[in-house]
């Protein structure tokens, strides 16, 4: 019974045939009718969102509630949240856990954020990040922006990101955080 379930992802329906399109919005109909979901998936409007939150988890071999309660439309644009992609970092079993070195003060405060690679053993240190980069680049004085109340957290999820986009780009599918996305309509 545990094979069956822990093999269950990988066996989900394929929205290219008939049969895994009828499946898949039988299933994004459902969840359209929960209050566990974001707003955004919520609906009979909202099940096309449903249907590729759905084929997104497919293709990650991840949990669809996961996926739809940490992916955001943006300007109509799809976006992680920096948690998600951290969580999806860390148990993807390739690295270690990210810790994260802080540096500096005033706006040259900083962190980078730091990894293993479990099959060589090398150290990765992704780019550092700090809060004269987020002036420079508008995210500090962004409306509703979280860097001048929490730039210790905010500094975190960029280096993060920027860790994960470098190293492991497939746990992102090329999609940008919310924050990113943002700051690249804005």
């Amino acid at each position: 019974m545990t094979e069956l379930i822990e093999s269950q992802p990988s066996r989900a329906p394929s929205i290219w045939t008939a049969e895994g399109y009828q499946t898949i919005k039988l299933l994004a109909g459902a969840f359209a009718r929960s209050a566990l979901v974001p707003p955004q998936y919520q609906g009979a409007d909202n099940v096309p969102n449903c249907i590729v939150a759905l084929n997104m988890a497919k293709r990650l071999d991840a949990d669809p509630l996961m996926v739809m309660q940490n992916l955001y439309i943006v300007h109509g644009r799809p976006a992680w949240s920096a948690q998600f992609l951290i969580a999806a970092f860390n148990s993807c079993g390739r690295f270690t856990a990210i810790h994260y070195e802080f540096s500096g003060e005033g706006d040259e405060y900083g962190c980078c954020a730091i990894t293993t690679e479990r099959a060589t053993g090398e150290c990765i240190r992704g780019e550092r990040v700090s809060i004269a980069m987020a002036k420079a680049e508008g995210w500090f004085d962004k409306k509703g922006s979280k860097w001048q109340t929490m730039p210790g957290q905010m500094l975190r999820y960029r280096a993060a990101t920027f860790l994960v986009r470098a190293v492991a780009p497939e746990l992102t599918m090329g999609i940008s955080t919310v924050d990113e996305t943002i700051t690249e309509v804005a």
